[in-house]
């Protein structure tokens, strides 16, 4: 990305900085200096190189910018949850969310302004895709979320999960080179396997995703296994169905041999019959996998989707168990704020 005539120094390899130098007369160390101040120490500016000369400082503010983000907004919740709007270099604005626990804390990070598809029980969804975000961009929101980590909780980033704005493998290219720098030794040295990345169900890009080899994890908002009550809460899937996601999610587990995480929400007159718990049960079949029923968080008046009851929950909880699948009940958290599942939407 560029700004006037200057070119976003972030969007050079550490190879490019380097010859970037020795076009100029000057040693091709300098170039791994600056890619160190960039990624490792994540500079936001030039003046905070401080072990290069001022004159090669102002060399590289004369040919290049650095488009970090500013958190313009954080709150609180009463549970702790942070969440943050990020004001982005062109004025766009996504939200990014630190959740916090006993033992981790986990930064929910966006891929898209707005989002590409069109969930009808998701607040993003309700906002058009503006932009993918630039590698440099989901890196950003990490480091700010570390910070506010050791700052709030007195403990570094454990977990980061792409379940924030946005789909993120139609911003593919961009998230596995953010996560690359993320994971890089060279970058944040995180370990991907404290990654996730949360996917509505793109069945191209996880079979893409498995045979690069990739070593985050997977989860897939599945919501429901059959076709027609699929298709009303989630309409994409009329494109992307059911066969053909589990034929990827097959591959990808082939491939990877890494179970996947089924995020489930159950609602009221939707999904909530045994019938539906039995679908799944089928769906979990194809691939090792564990589910995560999700409690439902309103993003209106609620008049369309309700939470189940918490039998309907039990019956799920229990049909599954019964096959030997992992279940997980997860309680939402920053709901106060509107920081839980679906409902990231920019209100503030």
């Amino acid at each position: 990305m560029e700004t006037g005539d200057k070119k976003d120094i972030r969007a050079l390899s550490k190879d490019q900085l380097r010859e970037f130098f020795v076009a100029r007369g000057q040693e091709a160390f300098r170039g791994n200096q600056v890619y160190e101040w960039l990624w490792q120490k994540s500079a936001h500016s030039f003046e905070a190189m401080t072990n290069i000369a001022r004159e090669t400082r102002n060399m590289l503010d004369t040919h290049f910018v650095i488009n970090h983000i500013e958190v313009d907004q954080m709150q609180r919740s009463a549970d702790g949850t942070i969440k943050n709007a990020v004001r982005l270099h062109d004025g766009l604005v996504v939200e990014s969310v630190l959740i916090p626990t006993s033992s981790r804390t986990t930064a929910c990070v966006s891929s898209q302004v707005g989002c590409s598809l069109d969930c009808r029980f998701c607040a993003t969804a309700r906002l058009k895709r503006m932009r993918n975000l630039n590698p440099d961009e989901i890196y950003d929101q990490v480091v700010a979320i570390d910070r506010q980590s050791r700052f709030y909780f007195n403990k570094p980033l454990s977990n980061i999960v792409f379940m924030g704005m946005g789909e993120p493998l139609m911003n593919y290219k961009n998230v596995l080179a953010a996560i690359e720098k993320i994971t890089s030794p060279e970058g944040l040295g995180m370990s991907p396997k404290r990654i996730t990345v949360s996917t509505s169900g793109v069945p191209k890009m996880i079979r893409k995703m498995a045979d690069e080899g990739v070593r985050f994890k997977l989860a897939v908002s599945l919501h429901s296994a059959i076709k027609e009550t699929r298709t009303e809460i989630m309409p994409f899937n009329a494109t992307f169905g059911l066969e053909e996601l589990r034929g990827a999610l097959e591959h990808w587990y082939e491939k990877t041999r890494s179970r996947i995480t089924y995020e489930y929400v159950v609602w009221e007159g939707i999904n909530d019959r045994p019938e539906d718990a039995e679908a799944l049960v089928a769906f979990c079949r194809f691939a090792p996998s564990k589910v995560n029923l999700i409690e439902y968080n309103p993003i209106d008046g609620g008049e369309a989707f309700r939470q189940a009851s918490p039998q309907a929950i039990e019956m799920y909880v229990q049909t599954l168990e019964r096959e030997g699948i992992t279940v997980t009940v997860r309680r939402s958290r920053g709901k106060d704020i509107d920081a839980a599942c679906g409902q990231l939407a920019n209100k503030s």
